[in-house]
């Protein structure tokens, strides 16, 4: 598979994530028919944030006579930002210990952002491609199909 000058050759890693899960593949296959299998896969339960806070916002004095409310936090969009670190420090440990020689990384925006800023410069040497694509919730017959064609 040829995207962007690269191929998705045999025993080439893949990870699928969005903020609650990842699979993580591994390519039995060749370029010309990519055979993807699960390696690991893992999935946390990450409520709606107006699940996880039971008060409303906080406020503060100003320097004046009133009041201003202070943000609240989304304890959603932390988990999601949690488990995309955590995704990303097995990815670097894995690398470094040589499991793996190429990876793939397809995740949501939002998600791959947060990997990116996580594992930073250390994967770069395994690194062959990252697609801002959501594909968790989609067979692995069909993400074969959709990164051939990609």
């Amino acid at each position: 598979m040829e995207r962007n000058g690269v191929r998705l050759a045999h025993d080439t890693w893949v990870v699928i994530a969005d903020g609650e899960k990842y699979l993580l593949l591994r390519n039995e296959g060749n370029v010309e028919d990519p055979n993807l299998c699960v390696v690991l896969k893992e999935e946390v339960e990450n409520p709606p944030a107006r699940e996880l806070s039971s008060d409303r916002p906080g406020r503060m004095r100003d320097a004046g006579p009133g009041k201003s409310a202070l943000q609240q936090t989304d304890w959603h969009r932390l988990s999601e930002r949690r488990f995309a670190e955590d995704l990303a420090a097995l990815l670097v440990d894995w690398a470094s210990q040589g499991r793996f020689r190429r990876l793939v990384v397809v995740a949501d925006p939002c998600t791959l952002g947060a990997l990116r800023a996580a594992y930073g410069d250390r994967l770069q040497s395994v690194l062959a491609a990252e697609i801002g694509k959501d594909l968790t919730n989609v067979p692995i017959g069909e993400i074969e199909g959709l990164l051939n064609s990609a």
